[in-house]
């Protein structure tokens, strides 16, 4: 009875690794998830930029956060898929694991990219300082964004496919050493970065009024990243299968 379960666990897992099916499926979710994540991002604007007070410290330049701090958990959230899916692809040789790695790099390295900015926004009033090379979250975020890059540059260097994959594979299992230096960063050494305000034990410390708008453009980014998740997912399903047509065209031709 054990090896019956554990067949059919393996043939659950198995059943979503066909292309054609998950091409099926995402056909029927993108568009509901782009509309959901719009209202939700529009929401979380709108308590941002209106409805919250400001900060009694920070002033106006606290909504800064409601953007910045959701683009920081995305970025670690989309390497964190990029090192998940990568251990799938090698270990399980699962074929839409890689394919979802490499769909999730430039999503990515976009928030990590909005998180620096809006970050250096935030510090140069506050900070007085647009940038502090001895605060270990920034280097750490920096160096988030260079391992995305590479990530992609692997992916567009290696002209074979298999090849590619392992290699970036690799780079992403090695990279994600960095995504508990950024998360315990402000708890093992002195930065300018504040503690975690949200996710603590003994519950938030921030106010509602800041909370409820936080908590929304979390929640819109997050479908707004799977959203373009499953759309790159779907283009790379298809630029590979135009990739296999060529490829026997030519080869069929050669023969002929």
């Amino acid at each position: 009875m054990a090896g019956m379960s554990s067949l059919s666990a393996a043939q659950r897992f198995h059943a979503y690794a066909n292309p054609a099916r998950f091409m099926a499926l995402s056909s029927r979710l993108v568009a509901p998830l782009g509309m959901l994540s719009a209202l939700v991002i529009a929401a979380g604007l709108w308590f941002a930029l209106v409805a919250s007070p400001p900060d009694y410290q920070q002033g106006e330049t606290v909504r800064i956060m409601y953007v910045h701090v959701p683009s920081a958990w995305l970025a670690m959230f989309g390497y964190s898929v990029m090192a998940v899916a990568s251990a799938v692809a090698l270990i399980f040789r699962h074929p839409l694991a890689d394919v979802a790695a490499k769909s999730a790099a430039p999503i990515g390295a976009a928030f990590t990219f909005l998180a620096l900015v809006t970050g250096s926004l935030w510090g140069r009033p506050m900070w007085g300082t647009w940038w502090e090379w001895g605060d270990a979250r920034l280097v750490s975020m920096l160096i988030l964004l260079f391992l995305y890059l590479g990530y992609m540059a692997l992916w567009a260097t290696i002209e074979e496919p298999v090849r590619a994959a392992r290699a970036a594979a690799v780079l992403a299992l090695v990279g994600s050493i960095n995504l508990p230096v950024i998360r315990y960063s402000v708890d093992w050494w002195n930065t300018l970065h504040q503690p975690a305000s949200v996710f603590r034990m003994d519950g938030p410390t921030i106010a509602s009024s800041m909370l409820l708008p936080l908590g929304l453009m979390a929640l819109g980014f997050t479908v707004l990243f799977v959203t373009l998740l499953l759309v790159r997912m779907r283009a790379e399903i298809m630029r590979r299968r135009v990739r296999n047509l060529r490829l026997a065209r030519a080869a069929s031709g050669a023969g002929a």
